[in-house]
């Protein structure tokens, strides 16, 4: 059963209570919240994610809790917990969802080390796995959604998890974080797109999320080869530009990105350097989304021998 085969009623009786447990990519994970507004946002969002049995072990169990006393009531906050340890300072109880969504990208960058983890979205198509490497405000999530909307499917915005065995690449397809124009930008290309709530004033400035599609959640099992590492970076209003990069400047700026290249010692440097060399590696300059989106398509259109290996047809 999924998630969101319950009512929204039900749904939430249960977050408030005892919480949930969902299947979300290689992970599971129990969810408790007490607040409405958070309950409502995450049924829609999660609403394709599989519903384990609340006895399954969960790698995650985090708690959205509202505090005791006149803070509940007065200008009302929110705490995220993993465990019994709370991590951050309260948020607006308004934003319980982009809290969890940032608690959650936290319990996995310091937590998981049984993968690679690089900071990165990654989308795939014909079995090869375009990897979106770049720091904050870059523009990735953007081109992800974009991509998505245009026959790609996702693996993750967020997160690279690379497996260090044969070095193929774990979906974890949960909702696209957009911020500012992006929000807009992307309702305008993709009418279909299925958005949650705006959430104005946050620490990132404006911010809503887009849900994942049904079809990249129920393929959450079909991890993909790594094909493509692009470098993007976004100036408003500059030309587009996609062009090579060496193995050698492709290790050293991924190697940047990785949440926990260090941490694993010479796995790290192994697996990494694996992936540099299964991918071709790439700047992309953009300006211009829609040409943007045109230069990533025109990597999947060539070398079609790697599409009929990936997918064995």
């Amino acid at each position: 059963m999924i998630f969101g085969g319950l009512s929204p009623e039900e749904a939430g009786r249960r977050l408030a209570q005892g919480g949930v447990r969902l299947k979300v990519g290689p992970f599971a994970v129990s969810v408790q919240g007490d607040c409405g507004v958070f309950g409502r946002t995450f049924h829609f969002l999660y609403g394709d994610f599989p519903l384990l049995d609340a006895a399954e072990p969960a790698e995650f169990r985090i708690g959205l809790r509202r505090p005791l006393g006149l803070r509940r009531w007065l200008r009302p906050q929110v705490f995220f917990y993993l465990d019994d340890t709370q991590p951050f300072e309260p948020f607006p109880a308004s934003l319980a969802m982009p809290l969890f969504e940032w608690g959650f990208n936290w319990c996995i960058y310091e937590h998981v080390h049984e993968f690679m983890l690089m900071h990165a979205s990654v989308v795939e198509r014909n079995g090869r796995a375009l990897i979106m490497a770049a720091p904050p405000g870059s523009g990735k999530s953007t081109l992800c959604a974009a991509l998505v909307h245009s026959g790609w499917r996702l693996l993750s915005d967020e997160f690279a998890i690379i497996d260090k065995g044969d070095g193929r690449l774990l979906p974890i397809p949960r909702p696209i974080g957009l911020k500012e124009e992006s929000i807009e930008l992307i309702r305008a290309l993709a009418p279909a797109a299925r958005f949650g709530p705006v959430f104005a004033d946050t620490r990132k400035g404006k911010v809503a999320h887009l849900r994942p599609p049904a079809d990249a959640v129920a393929r959450v099992a079909d991890p993909a080869i790594p094909a493509w590492l692009v470098f993007p970076a976004y100036a408003a209003g500059a030309g587009n530009r996609l062009v090579p990069v060496s193995k050698a400047q492709a290790f050293i700026r991924a190697s940047e990105n990785c949440f926990n290249y260090k941490p694993l010692g010479a796995a790290g440097f192994e697996s990494l350097a694996a992936l540099i060399d299964r991918c071709d590696g790439f700047e992309l300059d953009f300006g211009d989304l829609e040409a943007a989106l045109a230069a990533l398509d025109g990597l999947a259109a060539a070398r079609p021998e790697l599409a009929r290996a990936a997918t064995g047809r």
